[in-house]
């Protein structure tokens, strides 16, 4: 990977990890179009791997405000359902692989932008997770279906429940993709090499979490989504 390449992520998953942990979602959204734009063979391994260490300071972080009887719900879909993201790699040729995340990824924003207000229950857990296993295992894309279910809830409950939700789903969906092939350890060098950045990232959230306007922040990071995943489309 050539510095340039290297120094666009760096930069590129800072600003990722300070609008995740502050807002409670937007890694996956900013980071898997800009890594499928300047090498697809990142995603969804790296966008994977880079999202741990951020997910376990999020919620350790706000584990007081952790929503457990909603998290377990999302996460017994989820990993239900990583088995079907992995078979979507299986069947998606490397080639189409641009396509098919920048798609993933302006669907994620339209929904997210469009869906209006709802009260969640088990339902709405379980399609949450089960969505979320697919579209993370096989892009690194989870986070919209989690967000659209604590929209509506306290700032805190969202960003410790959906961190949770995506520790536990990440270090799953790594361990198949490794298990079966799809995935090498090399590829988490990138990742390890980044963790400085994610690092200030993270520790920038930590100043202005409490202060921050989420809702602008969403808008923002769906809208950057929207942008990223129609050039990635186009270059596809």
């Amino acid at each position: 990977m050539s510095t340039q390449i290297l120094a666009v992520l760096a930069v590129t998953v800072a600003i990722a990890a300070f609008v995740q942990g502050s807002s409670g979602l937007g890694f996956a959204l900013i980071v898997a179009p800009v890594a499928g734009i300047l090498d697809p063979g990142l995603v969804p391994v790296f966008v994977l791997a880079s999202m741990i260490p951020l997910n376990l300071f999020v919620a350790w972080r706000e584990r007081s405000s952790l929503d457990l009887r909603g998290a377990g719900w999302i996460t017994g879909a989820r990993l239900a359902a990583t088995p079907a993201g992995l078979a979507v790699l299986w069947l998606i040729p490397e080639r189409s692989l641009g396509l098919f995340v920048g798609g993933a990824t302006v669907l994620a924003a339209v929904a997210s932008l469009t869906v209006p207000a709802f009260t969640p229950g088990r339902a709405a857990y379980v399609g949450a997770g089960a969505v979320t296993g697919l579209t993370e295992t096989a892009t690194g894309v989870g986070g919209p279906p989690l967000a659209l279910v604590y929209q509506h809830r306290p700032p805190a409950e969202l960003r410790s429940t959906v961190a949770a939700c995506f520790l536990i789903g990440e270090v799953a969906s790594l361990a198949l993709l490794f298990a079966t092939g799809k995935a090498e350890v090399t590829e988490l060098g990138h990742a390890v090499v980044l963790l400085p950045a994610i690092a200030a990232g993270a520790w920038l959230s930590r100043l202005v979490h409490h202060r921050l306007d989420a809702r602008r922040m969403r808008l923002f990071v769906l809208v950057f989504a929207l942008v990223s995943g129609l050039v990635l489309m186009l270059r596809a």
